[in-house]
């Protein structure tokens, strides 16, 4: 599939203009992210049309907690990445040079169709970095749009002005992986740069309609210093605003940081303690149990909302317009009357032969 956002250059090679890598390839080379080629004297997304798989899943598990809460989501990513992240918990996906890790071949409108067969509410490009993907991603949200199904785009949010600008006319929803707040984590162990994350932030809060989310993973002796928890909650709120949903998540050791110990319940509580300090409403814990921290409460009040168990809801105190049954208050989001009954369970399922 011919690739966009690219440019000659006066040396003879090409540079993609999709992220800020700007990888520059003579002719059959490929991009740090693998999957974008160029071959015969223009950029080709190698990848499109196959997966490395599709799961049903609670959308809570992207996670999105104040998007359909409850509800099934398709999941699905391709192979490659365009950053390089040392903890990369999907890094078999992700780190993959092999076109065997491709195993499903599906098209956009097969892909809607399996949601809506499913009876998913949406679509989610995850696993690995849709931004890579750019145009298979948008073929599949814009058939899905028809069938009135929602796109949902997990991503470290590493791209460029212009693609991304096209991109998120597609989306509905997003959850962007701030990794850290701090230049030298970027480079030191994700081989890129915070500036263009905090800038899709931006983008995302005063440009679209998107509903998104922001999760940090917590790396212990590497981005979960109060200081730097500190700094993170206080820019958000400060540029974002006090409704955008922050997760603060648990890390486990994989990939090239097996020398790392997981992360303490304690240090997710800390982290969730300041961001409410620093006067964020929602912000979260996740990969551990923890149902005060997995759960939504009223800003006003103080009543549970939308209580969690993992991913499994166990209370619903939202009326049909997405306010506090008690106070009247409204929680931001996208929601429905009532909740999606999907559960916590994931369902793995083949959409080809």
């Amino acid at each position: 599939m011919p690739g966009r956002h690219w440019h000659a250059l006066a040396d003879g090679r090409i540079q993609c203009d999709l992220c800020p890598r700007f990888c520059k390839l003579h002719e059959g080379q490929r991009g740090l992210c693998f999957v974008r080629a160029r071959q015969h004297d223009r950029m080709m997304l190698t990848t499109y049309g196959r997966s490395s798989g599709f799961c049903v899943d609670p959308v809570e598990k992207k996670p999105l907690n104040h998007f359909l809460p409850g509800t099934a989501v398709l999941s699905f990513g391709t192979a490659g990445c365009n950053l390089a992240c040392r903890f990369c918990q999907n890094w078999d996906i992700s780190k993959s040079r092999e076109i065997d890790t491709l195993a499903d071949a599906a098209s956009p409108v097969e892909i809607a169709q399996a949601a809506a067969d499913l009876r998913c509410r949406s679509v989610a490009f995850t696993y690995n970095d849709p931004v890579i993907f750019h145009e298979y991603a948008i073929d599949v949200a814009d058939a899905c749009r028809e069938r009135e199904i929602k796109s949902v785009a997990v991503t470290a949010g590493y791209v460029c002005p212009k693609p991304r600008a096209e991109f998120y006319r597609h989306m509905d929803a997003a959850n962007v992986d701030l990794k850290a707040f701090t230049e030298r984590f970027y480079q030191r162990i994700s081989s890129g740069h915070l500036q263009p994350v905090l800038d899709t932030l931006i983008y995302l809060k005063r440009e679209t309609s998107v509903w998104f989310e922001i999760t940090t993973l917590l790396i212990p002796g590497e981005n979960d210093s109060e200081g730097e928890i500190e700094a993170l909650t206080q820019w958000i709120m400060e540029e974002l605003g006090p409704d955008v949903p922050l997760h603060f998540t648990a890390f486990h050791p994989d990939w090239k940081m097996m020398d790392k110990p997981p992360t303490a319940p304690a240090t997710l509580t800390r982290a969730r303690q300041i961001g409410i300090r620093n006067g964020l409403r929602y912000v979260y814990t996740g990969n551990v149990h923890d149902a005060v921290g997995g759960s939504t409460w009223c800003n006003q009040c103080g009543a549970c909302l939308i209580g969690r168990d993992w991913y499994r809801l166990l209370a619903w105190t939202l009326d049909a317009e997405g306010h506090c049954r008690r106070c009247g208050t409204p929680c931001p989001g996208v929601f429905e009357p009532r909740p999606g009954d999907w559960g916590a369970h994931r369902r793995p399922v083949r959409l080809s032969a």
